[in-house]
């Protein structure tokens, strides 16, 4: 394969964190749709992530992991490699580790504990360390491999201050261009997809309905984006089409915040 090729998206097997619940079902079921094999990870939602295996039988692998624990994703890996044949080709860093978004409950600066806010690091940083580690050789082996991972447009509109995720996803984006430029030789592409609330998931079910309306009218389009249409942008940087993208971060929150 030369440096230049992509493997079009019914080609690929993407391992997606947190792939059963909210956004990233619906980035799973986006990959699905189009083609590809998915490993569907999960920590918790075990009969959510089967249910996705039992609706598409031979593209879905559930496997139940700790993506900030390295055994348990190099167990992860290796049992899709055996099960489908074929190395993880795209890694979606979608894995959110105790968070939920409601303003009103957020622990102000005051209240902020280091606890809390490493929790945050493990997961975005230590979970996505993780799997691109871990599924590295395959995606040296194919001369091929996309790593997406899920970011947030609060770094330029802070409007709610949610101290310890910001900073992770901040430091997973400055991680995403590092990447980028040390993988770029092996053909492996790294790029950060940025969305604000969503309506909705089981993250943002505890916003309270008027922040939903503020921010629909103050949208361009006047709405807020939908997890689906969220996971669509997650397709572009893994199609074909996005082969010379590499270190970007797109924001997708209908026009909201402009980066």
């Amino acid at each position: 394969m030369s440096a230049a090729t992509a493997l079009p998206l019914d080609q690929q097997c993407v391992l997606v964190t947190g792939g059963a619940r909210g956004l990233g079902r619906a980035i799973s079921l986006a990959f699905l749709r189009e083609g590809a094999r998915v490993v569907v990870n999960y920590h918790r939602s075990e009969s959510a992530a089967q249910q996705l295996q039992n609706d598409f039988p031979d593209q879905v692998l559930a496997v139940k992991a700790d993506v900030t624990q390295r055994s348990q994703i190099d167990a992860l890996v290796a049992r899709a490699q055996q099960h489908f044949g074929e190395p993880i080709s795209t890694v979606i860093n979608n894995a959110l580790i105790g968070f939920s978004f409601n303003g009103d409950a957020r622990a102000t600066l005051d209240q902020m504990t280091w606890p809390a806010l490493n929790q945050q690091f493990e997961g975005s940083i230590q979970g996505a360390l993780n799997c691109v580690q871990a599924t590295l050789d395959g995606m040296r082996a194919l001369r091929f491999g996309r790593v997406i991972s899920i970011g947030t447009n609060l770094f330029q509109n802070p409007v709610v201050p949610y101290h310890d995720y910001t900073a992770a996803k901040a430091a997973l984006l400055s991680l995403t261009r590092t990447m980028a430029h040390e993988l770029g030789p092996d053909n492996i592409t790294a790029n950060m997809v940025s969305g604000g609330l969503l309506r909705s998931t089981d993250a943002s079910s505890a916003t309270p309905a008027e922040v939903f309306e503020m921010i629909a009218a103050n949208t361009p389009l006047r709405r807020v984006t939908t997890p689906q249409e969220f996971a669509d942008a997650v397709l572009f940087f893994a199609s074909p089409w996005a082969r010379s993208v590499s270190g970007q971060n797109l924001v997708v929150d209908g026009g909201l915040v402009k980066d």
